[in-house]
């Protein structure tokens, strides 16, 4: 830049404005002509009219700024010229110099061109002669010829003038010094010699680099000098067109597995025709044991209505019948306004997918209030294991206990991977044995029927006795969510495990006796003084391994119950 000090000032306020600046990827110069900008006393960053505020933006744009200025001779000729001009400016042109501020570059210039034509015009009259030049008129192009390629000792210094009739210079390079705020010389350029930096001084670079910027970018002012990495335009209409298709494909899935799962659940294929169930009537020859469904409260007892094929005189009874050729088991649903809504479908159509050696079968649901709703379940003649346990003349060896856990775990740990995902209501008289003696999980799923016929008789034995499987954080909820968890599945199980062992029905105390409801206030509760959770009474004389499994399944915090997965595994290990 060559401009006035006002209008650099403005340029370098623009440029910070820029951040070009303080990134320090830029360097300003300045060539200097008339002197004022290398004043030492007023800095040309300040400006007497503007706000501080400014002004100190200024001082930091013009960390920025490299100065080139003409070379000031340290001789005392020079000192001596400069002084005479300051006093002839003083005397005859009214003008004062600041103290420390430099003649004009101007002056010392007028000085130097008045010596160099006297020099040519000297010559001029020495190749015509005296006379003969007094004679004839000055011919400017030959004396400006006889200025090129000369070389004289003038006020600056030595004064070289090239064959092309331009001068050749010395020149001061300055910086300005972040602690004075001013321009100081920090190196000199001398025809000849190149440049030379002053002792102890050095360029101070803006944004805060150690060494100059690079005198271009790396890929260059336009970036022609990086090679182009970027995708052609047929690429990236390709790579759009392919995202497109797989994003159409994906949505296709999903939409086809949606249209199929709504088409399944629409489908009803789980729906009962009543006019298909050919039903037995239970009561002939078979009496059911009343003592049995009032001593625990057993819902699922009334499943067994083959018992009479094991030792004693217990013979329950269940509505059963045959549906396309399998026995099954007919259960009545006791709800007055049934609604069927695609929430229900699709719980009987979760129930209608599942099938697991372990998992009673679910065959399908009849929902016409004439008859009664009912649905078709798997039918197990050998009764509940809670009937079995209770049956002193059936005598289960260890091998035949832990066979039985394992069968209630294999079922758990699959019902748990399916879209039902926990049971909510897993105790002893829910798990059946079929006629070849294999242990099943049953009444899971279909929790908005099972939430419709639930008991709300809160005084009554049964409502607390069907608690005591149940985990005491699923207790403190005001309502226990009829779906439970997977952790509180474990609790139960944990309790079925106590009365395998012990025959002596949920939660034996030992000599201690405390009604279900005491026991369900002690369990939900939680730790009392002792730090320990109320919990039925471990027979230390019975299989470690089995305790520790059971002592682990009703720990008090979920977090540390295993899953049916990992109790899968342990079980498999113990029953070898």
């Amino acid at each position: 830049m060559c401009a006035s000090p006002s209008t650099i000032r403005e340029i370098m306020l623009a440029a910070a404005e820029l951040n070009m600046v303080n990134s320090g990827e830029y360097v300003f110069f300045n060539i200097e002509i008339f002197g004022s900008m290398t004043a030492t006393k007023q800095p040309p960053w300040y400006a007497k009219n503007d706000t501080d505020e400014r002004n100190q933006k200024a001082k930091e744009a013009f960390t920025a700024l490299l100065q080139v200025v003409a070379r000031e001779p340290e001789d005392d000729e020079y000192r001596q010229f400069s002084a005479e001009v300051k006093e002839l400016t003083r005397t005859k042109y009214n003008y004062t110099y600041a103290e420390d501020e430099p003649v004009s570059t101007f002056v010392t210039a007028f000085y130097d061109a008045v010596l160099l034509y006297a020099y040519a015009l000297n010559d001029s009259i020495a190749q015509l002669g005296e006379k003969q030049a007094l004679r004839q008129p000055i011919n400017g192009t030959h004396l400006a010829q006889l200025m090129w390629g000369r070389s004289f000792k003038g006020i600056t210094g030595n004064v070289t003038i090239d064959s092309n009739g331009d001068r050749i210079s010395n020149y001061s390079l300055l910086d300005l010094n972040p602690d004075t705020g001013l321009f100081e010389v920090v190196a000199n350029y001398y025809y000849g010699g190149g440049l030379q930096f002053v002792d102890g001084k050095a360029i101070h670079w803006a944004g805060d680099r150690t060494k100059a910027p690079p005198d271009r970018p790396t890929c260059g002012f336009d970036g022609s000098l990086c090679p182009d990495n970027s995708l052609p335009g047929y690429a990236i209409l390709s790579l759009v067109l392919g995202v497109c298709v797989v994003c159409m494909g994906i949505a296709s899935i999903v939409g086809y597995r949606h249209y199929k799962l709504e088409a399944e659940i629409n489908s009803m294929t789980w729906k009962v025709n009543p006019n298909d169930v050919l039903s037995c009537n239970p009561s002939r020859g078979h009496r059911g044991s009343f003592h049995s469904m009032v001593k625990r409260g057993s819902q699922a007892t009334i499943y067994s209505e083959d018992l009479n094929s094991l030792p004693g005189d217990r013979q329950i009874y269940i509505h059963f019948g045959f549906y396309k050729g399998c026995k099954v088991a007919i259960k009545k649903i006791n709800v007055q306004n049934l609604s069927l809504n695609r929430s229900l479908m699709l719980e009987f159509k979760r129930m209608k997918d599942i099938q697991h050696d372990h998992l009673v079968r679910f065959y399908g649901a009849c929902l016409d209030l004439h008859p009664d709703p009912f649905i078709l379940t798997e039918y197990c003649p050998k009764g509940s294991l809670q009937d079995i346990l209770e049956n002193e003349t059936i005598k289960l060896d260890w091998m035949f206990k832990i066979s039985l856990m394992h069968d209630i775990v294999k079922g758990m740990a699959f019902l748990h991977s399916t879209d039902l995902h926990s049971h909510g209501s897993l105790k002893s008289s829910n798990c059946v044995v079929d006629s070849r003696f294999v242990l099943k999980v049953t009444d899971f799923g279909l929790h908005q029927l099972r939430r419709s016929t639930e008991d709300a008789d809160i005084e009554s034995y049964a409502y607390w006795q069907k608690l005591l499987w149940t985990a005491p954080e699923l207790l403190r909820y005001p309502q226990c969510p009829p779906a439970g968890s997977q952790k509180g599945d474990v609790y139960s199980f944990g309790i079925i495990i106590q009365e395998i062992v012990s025959r002596q029905g949920p939660f034996y105390l030992g000599t201690e006796e405390k009604s279900p409801k005491e026991i369900i206030k002690l369990v939900r509760d939680g730790p009392g003084l002792m730090d320990v959770p109320f919990r039925p009474k471990v027979d230390e004389s019975s299989y470690e391994d089995v305790n520790n499994i059971m002592v682990k399944c009703w720990a008090e915090d979920p977090a540390d119950r295993p899953d049916f997965s990992g109790l899968k595994t342990i079980i498999r290990k113990i029953n070898k």
